[in-house]
């Protein structure tokens, strides 16, 4: 349990790694506050209404907890989701929506937070990023670059409010079995042209997604990330995601992107 009670923002907390997050700092003994679309389930949170890609309602959000609680220590960003398709076949305005969310809705809730916490010196921002956006995946491209945004954001965030006692950090899972990959929107568009490529290479990270890692596992990391006195700009979930990622900062980049390519593109 927590020495000193800590209050928490979650966006996106009504499934998936979002909703393990919030279970894990309930359990932690955080107060907890939970923003999404969606009612969540489960009582130790508070639910707020809300879009992350509607700025209004995460000024909103975080104006309701700073009015009964006083403050909010930790933000955490998990909305999102994904797109798959070929980039020649994707339409434009689907490219943007997933900018929208994936990106633009975490500025979104960092903005209703940061003066608060830049005023208050101190508060935590835990972003959830993706190893794609470390390893762009093919046929996911729209998605990696969200992600890849995502890590570049929070590095140069993470400076700007260094001065105030406001740390920024980025997690990246890597596959985790959640209800995300069945709500992947998949567009076949293309396919036979690309001789069958882009199913084969979704079916294959789909099935890696199903086989992955439990979200509570992330929840639980997400949380001592939450908690922990210093945090890296960016870190994966896992020995395994660790290692991947510092592998492809070390080899060749032309190497890592064949790699990927025989891996989801062949």
């Amino acid at each position: 349990m927590l020495k000193e009670k800590k209050v928490a923002l979650v966006t996106g907390g009504s499934s998936g790694i979002g909703l393990a997050a919030v279970r894990a700092l309930c359990e932690a003994g955080a107060t907890v506050y939970e923003t999404s679309r969606r009612d969540i389930d489960h009582p130790g949170a508070v639910h707020l209404p809300g879009d992350v890609t509607d700025e209004a309602a995460m000024v909103r959000a975080a104006g309701t907890v700073l009015e009964r609680e006083g403050q909010i220590d930790i933000l955490i960003c998990c909305a999102g989701f994904g797109i798959s398709g070929a980039v020649e076949m994707t339409e434009l305005a689907d490219a943007k929506r997933q900018l929208e969310v994936n990106f633009f809705g975490v500025v979104n809730a960092v903005k209703a937070v940061l003066p608060h916490m830049r005023k208050r010196r101190a508060g935590r921002i835990v972003v959830v990023s993706s190893v794609a956006g470390a390893i762009p995946i093919p046929f996911q491209t729209y998605y990696s670059v969200s992600k890849a945004a995502l890590n570049a954001y929070v590095s140069a965030l993470r400076n700007e409010v260094r001065p105030y006692g406001v740390t920024v950090t980025a997690v990246m899972p890597g596959d985790i079995a959640t209800g995300f990959t069945d709500a992947r929107e998949k567009s076949p568009a293309g396919d036979a042209e690309y001789g069958g490529r882009i199913s084969r290479s979704v079916g294959r990270m789909e099935k890696d997604e199903r086989g992955g890692m439990r979200p509570e596992t992330a929840g639980t990391y997400i949380r001592k990330t939450a908690l922990r006195r210093s945090v890296p700009p960016a870190s994966s979930i896992g020995i395994s995601y660790k290692t991947l990622v510092m592998l492809t900062r070390l080899l060749p980049a032309k190497l890592v992107n064949l790699v990927v390519y025989y891996l989801y593109a062949k």
